[in-house]
């Protein structure tokens, strides 16, 4: 039937070279390629950006005004498509009343069930909530922790008041606050603290008498004095940080001691709903718990006034345990979660719907996952396909791949050298294809059979943070390093908390995201783009400030955007290029100033690669090698951040830090959005930065570094209470031939599969 399929033809967005395609419904589509092949550009700037500005079209245009805006994919045709749900990466966040329990709507079931079952009876589920007024600690505010001022860090006890003993900035000499205590007429103000008498002491921090006097433009006008102490708790603690600046943020967090509250236990509940229990235990006790031991204890709750509640509260922990989550605590912030770990968060909302014709899109749901939870990924997906539903996947990772009813290849390489379909079929057919992913498929990554001698040991000893159980380990200097686990086993604490503290000179690269800003491209992050506009000021004797897009070369029809972005009152605003700059983002005159015949928008425009050719100068042509070293030749270096992919924004960062020379390289799943090809080119990487005398550690999940590497680390068992132990230590071939562990046992069959 022609509605079996969903069409899309011609579509040119980004990089794709007018691609048609028919993708199955009610099945299973694995997108793959290089990172920049096309994928994201298809999947999610096509197929799925359509399906949901069709569907906001059914909607009001005030209800319009409200949703997320979508423009109109650059395509000739996409037919049938149903409505999509994109499961992304994006880290679910959240401020500090977020929490596992809330977003995933358990812990809304759970106060449901204390509020009909639990005694004494102490009001209904609302009351249960550390959000709502009724059921949040008074100390703490639902919060859980309490912020203190560390008196140590705000005051200078050997300077006086008018010489800056407040140290705190809105407190410092000259500044209004300041002013309240110098004109206080409770002190010395050339006198220092640590003179002061016990009772000028507690004035200075707690005191509230009298009045304090202000010279103003209208007279003389008085407040209430106020301690230091009181005057910063009720202005910036009871207000807390979150919605500060950056900078503010910054200076409150180094002046503060945030500690769990007194009053509640850090359980965020006021003692009246702390006091209503099910079975002994109160509703914090079980949001405290992992889902592993919640849903058992849930299990043995013999309630049948509750047993609707309790059936669909079973249900959602199970499927959170499902999916790699058993270690999760209900009360543990979303703040805290990693991509991977939000993904699976979001996917756990829509197991339990009876909706059937639904597009899911998963944009690479095996990152962050261990070899022995994609398995149980790849049962969730297949549960949503076999309920009614299509199913669609970007994804490098082959365990995935092989459980695709279709495959749709992008490449054959990346950026301009992509946005083809260099293959559309089935999973046996890709075997015998001549691509990038098919050939990687076919060869894999042999077990490292000649490893490296260490040079040393960096030890770490009795580490016991989070779920560590006083581990002792050595990590090897002079190799390359692998540190394995299921998630939640204490790879990331082990290193991060420990490691990187007693070897603080390391250079990391981690998860963190560089920026979303359309201003914001390779050239600028990189700091290249400095270089190359003092090169342009230089050559024609103007101001550097001229070439920047964001400062006073910028075409002032668009603000040196290069589109125009028009707002059309509740409809959704249409782009288009500006006319005046042609898309150049400069004005006239400063596209007239050239180096070696090129403009400022000339250059933008160049890939990497080609800049890298351009380029002779020292200072910008080692940031074009690092950026070439890593894979990204095929990016330009005007090219928007925000329309990179997680792969490439790592693999951006690799670069800026390939450029340092350090002894100690810590990488946080540095494969994160690489294709296989990529994944063997960052080895090489790795590799070389070890043959430069480097020692490089990696906290990764995927088998082909664990096989590349010449030491593992691999903590365990389980994850949460049950991780927290070294599982193994040795080479990647001691571990295939005798390791006993989730991750050895995995290594065994990648290694007997790959040959």
């Amino acid at each position: 039937m022609q509605h079996d399929f969903i069409e899309i033809t011609g579509a040119r967005e980004h990089n794709l070279k007018g691609v048609s395609l028919r993708v199955p419904k009610r099945a299973i589509t694995v997108f793959t390629g290089v990172s920049g092949s096309g994928k994201s550009s298809l999947v999610f700037g096509t197929i799925a950006a359509e399906s949901q500005r069709q569907l906001n079209e059914t909607f009001s245009a005030f209800a319009r005004n409200r949703l997320p805006r979508h423009g109109r994919p650059d395509a000739d045709a996409i037919a049938n498509l149903s409505t999509a749900i994109v499961v992304d990466q994006k880290r679910l966040g959240g401020n500090s009343r977020s929490t596992v329990g809330t977003i995933t709507d358990i812990y809304a079931l759970l106060r449901l069930l204390y509020s009909r079952v639990g005694t004494p009876f102490v009001g209904f589920s609302n009351v249960f909530s550390f959000n709502d007024p009724q059921g949040m600690c008074p100390e703490c505010h639902g919060l859980g922790r309490i912020d203190v001022l560390d008196l140590d860090a705000f005051f200078d006890l050997d300077l006086s008041l008018n010489d800056g003993a407040l140290r705190y900035p809105d407190f410092r000499v000259g500044t209004y606050y300041w002013g309240y205590y110098v004109n206080s007429g409770h002190f010395d103000n050339d006198k220092p603290l640590r003179d002061y008498t016990g009772d000028e002491w507690h004035m200075l921090l707690y005191g509230s008498d009298g009045k304090v006097g202000f010279d103003t433009a209208y007279g003389k006008l008085y407040s209430d004095y106020e301690g230091a102490v009181d005057r910063f708790t009720r202005l910036y603690i009871r207000k807390g940080a979150e919605d500060m600046s950056e900078r503010g943020r910054a200076a409150y967090l180094s002046f503060v001691v945030s500690g769990r509250c007194g009053a509640c236990g850090g359980t965020r509940l006021n003692p009246e709903v702390l006091g209503c229990t099910i079975d002994g235990r109160n509703i914090a006790e079980l949001a405290a718990m992992e889902a592993v031991d919640l849903v058992e204890v849930l299990r043995g709750i013999d309630a049948p006034v509750g047993a609707t509640v309790l059936a669909e509260l079973i249900e959602r922990i199970e499927h959170l345990i499902g999916i790699g989550l058993g270690y999760l605590s209900l009360d543990r912030r979303t703040a805290t979660l990693s991509g991977g770990e939000s993904q699976r968060i979001k996917m756990v909302r829509h197991l339990g719907s009876s909706l059937t014709d639904v597009m899911y899109i998963f944009d690479e749901p095996s990152i962050g996952l261990h070899a022995r939870d994609v398995r149980r990924l790849n049962t969730l997906l297949r549960e949503l396909r076999d309920k009614g539903n299509t199913v669609l996947v970007v994804e490098h990772d082959p365990d995935v791949i092989e459980i695709a009813d279709h495959v749709v290849d992008l490449g054959p390489r990346a950026g301009a050298d992509g946005g083809e379909i260099v293959y559309e079929g089935g999973l046996a057919g890709l075997a015998a294809a001549d691509t990038l992913t098919a050939r990687h498929l076919r060869t894999g990554v042999r077990l490292k059979e000649r490893v490296r001698r260490p040079t040393g040991r960096l030890k770490i000893t009795g580490a016991a943070t989070h779920n560590l159980r006083d581990v002792s380990v050595a990590v090897p200097t002079g190799v390359l390093t692998a540190v394995t686990g299921v998630a939640g086993s204490g790879k990331s604490t082990l290193i991060n908390e420990h490691f990187l503290v007693e070897n603080p000179e390391a250079v990391v690269i981690d998860q963190s995201a560089i920026g979303t800003s359309r201003r914001s491209n390779p050239a600028t992050y990189t700091g290249a783009m400095d270089d190359i506009r003092r090169l342009f000021a230089k050559a024609n004797g103007v101001s550097a400030s001229l070439f920047s897009a964001n400062s006073k070369g910028a075409c002032e029809a668009c603000n040196g955007l290069g589109v125009i972005y028009t707002e059309l009152a509740f409809m959704a605003p249409m782009t288009s290029t500006c006319e005046v700059c042609q898309g150049r983002r400069f004005k006239s005159g400063v596209l007239a100033h050239t180096v070696r015949g090129r403009t400022i928008s000339d250059v933008l425009a160049m890939p990497v690669a080609e800049a890298a050719a351009f380029f002779t100068e020292p200072g910008i042509a080692a940031v074009l090698g690092s950026l070439e070293a890593v894979g990204l030749g095929y990016l330009t270096l005007g090219q928007p951040v925000s329309t990179l992919s997680g792969g490439e924004c790592q693999r951006i960062k690799l670069a800026g830090e390939l450029r340092k020379s350090a002894a100690t390289y810590v990488l946080d799943e540095p494969t994160t959005g690489l294709h296989m090809s990529d994944v063997a080119h960052l080895l090489r990487i790795l590799e070389r930065l070890v043959d430069g005398g480097g020692t490089v550690v990696v906290i990764e999940h995927d088998l082909d570094v664990v096989k590349s590497a010449d030491w593992v680390i691999d903590l365990g068992p389980e994850g949460g209470r049950d991780g927290g132990a070294v599982v193994f230590e040795g080479t990647p071939g001691e571990m295939a031939a005798s390791g006993d562990s989730h991750t050895a046992r995995h290594l065994r069959e990648d290694v007997r599969r790959s040959g």
